[in-house]
């Protein structure tokens, strides 16, 4: 990857940026030039020892602890990342969870989990990082492929995504208002642990007698799953001056999933 420097100066945060494609969107802004705030719920370690590599290779970072799925802990969280870097310019909300689930075996506790978390979480890091943005501010959500094609028993997630490439939409014409710009990026399949312990459910019953490797890649054009960093680099582009036209889509990085 070039160095771009597209973001020098700018101050992002990025939710759940300790691991998978939130570790790379962290790597990616910092190597741009952004001052990044690495967030995490619980894994303390994995955030922590990415600060000190971005610090080592100097750049500026920070971690902070926060519930994203807890409007109040996200209210709290932006306001100590403005405090420590004297402003915020760029939100990348990547913060989300997984769940499949057959229709009768889904809960009212696992409807409220995914959609707290996937579209409230989301939505309201948005209204907070909003507060703290001046005209010139960009935010990226988190959608997924999973919101246009079908995939067995993904409804929940497949459903909060969708919810969360309309938010996108519908919040494009009120941002514009103030001079900020929203657009979500839709992954495919990507190589991350998160991904990695639910692969065979992303597979139909019926086809997981054959090897699973080659199901999962006939259902990609480029026939292979991403690396992390290519989803970073379409959020670094959403979130840099060469997506200024760009407000209310949903950008699919899916390898031609169809």
């Amino acid at each position: 990857m070039g160095q771009l420097n597209r973001l020098e100066g700018k101050r992002a945060l990025v939710t759940g940026g300790g691991r998978g494609i939130g570790a790379a969107i962290v790597r990616r802004l910092a190597a741009e030039g952004a001052a990044v705030a690495v967030n995490y719920v619980s894994n303390a370690a994995s955030a922590e020892a990415l600060v000190r590599e971005l610090r080592d290779a100097g750049h500026q970072a920070s971690a902070f602890q926060a519930d994203v799925g807890d409007p109040a802990q996200t209210r709290e969280l932006v306001q100590k990342v403005v405090a420590e870097f004297g402003g915020l310019d760029l939100l990348a909300s990547n913060a989300g969870v997984e769940h499949f689930g057959a229709l009768d075996s889904i809960t009212q506790a696992d409807f409220d989990r995914v959609f707290q978390i996937n579209v409230a979480g989301q939505l309201f890091a948005t209204q907070a990082a909003v507060a703290a943005m001046s005209e010139g501010g960009r935010i990226t959500l988190t959608a997924s492929i999973s919101a246009r094609i079908s995939v067995y028993q993904h409804t929940l997630y497949g459903a909060a995504k969708a919810a969360v490439s309309a938010m996108a939409r519908n919040l494009a014409p009120e941002l514009a208002e103030r001079g900020i710009a929203i657009n979500a990026i839709a992954p495919g399949g990507t190589h991350t642990d998160m991904a990695a312990t639910a692969t065979d459910s992303y597979i139909h019953p019926a086809l997981r007698e054959q090897d699973r490797e080659a199901v999962l890649k006939s259902k990609n054009a480029l026939g292979r799953w991403a690396d992390p960093r290519e989803i970073a680099a379409a959020v670094a582009f959403l979130l840099s001056p060469d997506a200024s036209y760009i407000t209310g889509s949903t950008l699919e990085a899916a390898g031609g999933w169809m």
